[in-house]
């Protein structure tokens, strides 16, 4: 079986860095990492072609090799996926799709052509569409039907088939689901509550294969909440540092967790130790009372401005994630998080209006009480989408004040302020890695960067002066703190793209809230 894998195109987003991934020649920050699973998990006597549509466009004579195209992808993927699928059908291939969006909303993949539906999870559902190939099936559904598999069973990823080139980090997996029950989450309707993990063993030799392939840099853990099996999480980081050492510190790491990580000194050494370098948390707001209404209770037992400086202090760079929109905010929920970014000197701050996506406890709480939009129920998830339902505030005021918390904060001065401020913070790493003399690429990168920011843009004294404090009083944070800096060109891109949609759509939506508002005319006034 030659089986081509496809996977969709990423909007423009806050993650998308296009500007700063520019610079250095890089198509895409992060590569497919379910789809290379998928090829890990179908038999290894098969063919396989990794096409990430992100990175290239899949070519007339792929189309042609094929003989089963395979798709999968998020809920922010939707368009291109359903556009991919259909043409795969144009030319006669069988089609298999399956991924979170397809799990969670499957009826538009179906509409547009799909043969196979492989849904939950594909260490279980996989080997099922194996069986029906095998048998003749030119269709079918397979499901879990409630069941998650153990993740010691998962092979190591295909990173052959990727072009390591292309990608600016990898990715790994050490752990599927999490503890907590917030409101507007779909992890935990995607992969369950109680957290699965790999072994140690395993994810080291994922991360040899990778060290093998000649991979030197970042390395994402996708896990939605790294430390949500605290246990095993422990037992992995006292096996990953001194395998990190014995290489000389090959890979920064990075990964996502939940913000009691700053009430685990033990847990935040042994990452230090292991050389994690950056956390993502989902802090969500400031405001104790919509984090109780939407049930993140876990962000509410502490300080949140201590947990960061916490982290930040103990040699984590950290970037949040934000949502305005909740259920009973009062006004103001922008400016308290544009306070509570620069508070903490969180460098980047990534922000989204509430959206109810599918089949999450907030969707179907806003399903019986009415208050989904109507048309807007399946949304595509975007960063930059106003509300799919009716907030307790209006939704202009909102809008406008999304669009506030972009503006000032990523204002360039003001954003290279938080990361010098945020770096100062930091403890030297206490970990040294070979000198590395720059390639051609990351020289031009360095260039263009103090070209822009050190001598066309009115930041020159801001951005010298800072470059020279941090190689002067904290030089082992030199390379990400300029890396840092670079994602600037990024941010002063996205912020316009930002005003500039959400004004469009808030002018629409306003337009048709006067049409709705306004009387038809009676027949004696028409006549």
């Amino acid at each position: 079986m030659r089986v081509l894998l496809l996977y969709p195109l990423f909007p423009k987003s806050f993650w998308s860095f296009d500007k700063a991934l520019e610079l250095v020649g890089f198509k895409a920050s992060l590569p497919p990492l379910g789809m290379i699973t998928v090829a890990a998990i179908l038999p290894q006597d098969w063919e396989f072609r990794l096409v990430d549509r992100n990175v290239r466009f899949e070519t007339e004579a792929d189309w042609e090799w094929a003989d089963l195209v395979i798709i999968s992808g998020m809920i922010v993927q939707k368009p291109d996926m359903l556009h991919v699928i259909r043409e795969a059908k144009q030319r006669g291939k069988l089609v298999a799709a399956g991924g979170p969006y397809v799990t969670s909303v499957p009826d538009a993949a179906t509409d547009a052509g799909v043969d196979f539906l492989v849904l939950d999870e594909g260490e279980i559902t996989l080997p099922l569409l194996v069986e029906a190939l095998e048998r003749g099936d030119s269709s079918g559904i397979f499901r879990a039907n409630g069941e998650k598999p153990d993740l010691t069973i998962t092979p190591i990823p295909r990173y052959d088939l990727l072009d390591l080139g292309s990608y600016s980090d990898m990715s790994v997996q050490f752990s599927r689901g999490c503890p907590f029950q917030c409101e507007f989450c779909d992890i935990i309707v995607l992969y369950g509550r109680k957290p699965r993990t790999k072994t140690p063993t395993q994810l080291l030799a994922e991360l040899q294969t990778l060290y093998e392939l000649g991979w030197r840099g970042p390395v994402f853990l996708v896990d939605d909440n790294f430390i949500g099996n605290k246990r095993n999480v422990k037992l992995l980081l006292r096996e990953i540092a001194p395998w990190m050492a014995e290489r000389q510190y090959p890979f920064r790491l990075s990964t996502e967790a939940s913000v009691d990580l700053a009430q685990d000194k033990e847990l935040l050494d042994l990452m230090i130790a292991a050389n994690f370098t950056a956390v993502f948390l989902g802090i969500e707001t400031p405001d104790t009372d919509s984090l109780a209404l939407t049930q993140k209770f876990q962000n509410t037992r502490n300080s949140l401005i201590e947990a960061v400086q916490t982290i930040n202090r103990r040699g984590l760079r950290v970037m949040a994630g934000f949502i305005i929109g909740f259920d009973s905010e009062k006004s103001g929920a922008g400016q308290r998080i544009i306070d509570f970014v620069e508070v903490t000197a969180i460098p980047q701050a990534m922000f989204g209006m509430l959206i109810a996506l599918p089949n999450t406890a907030l969707w179907h709480r806003l399903k019986q009480e009415g208050r989904l939009l109507e048309g807007k129920e399946e949304t595509q998830g975007s960063q930059m989408s106003l509300p799919n339902f009716v907030p307790t505030r209006p939704i202009e005021d909102i809008a406008r004040e999304y669009v506030n918390c972009f503006w000032e904060l990523y204002e360039p001065s003001r954003y290279l302020s938080r990361v010098f401020r945020h770096f100062m913070e930091m403890r030297p790493s206490p970990h040294k890695a070979p000198f590395r003399a720059l390639k051609l690429n990351e020289l031009r990168a360095v260039l263009i960067i103090c070209w822009r920011q050190g001598l066309k843009r009115n930041t020159r004294f801001q951005f010298w002066r800072q470059l020279f404090s941090i190689l002067r009083r904290n030089r082992s944070r030199f390379v990400p703190y300029l890396t840092a800096c670079a994602l600037n060109e990024h941010f002063i891109d996205y912020r316009q793209i930002v005003r500039h949609d959400i004004e469009a759509q808030l002018a629409e939506y306003l337009a048709l809230k006067v049409k709705s508002k306004t009387p038809e005319p009676s027949k004696s006034a028409a006549a």
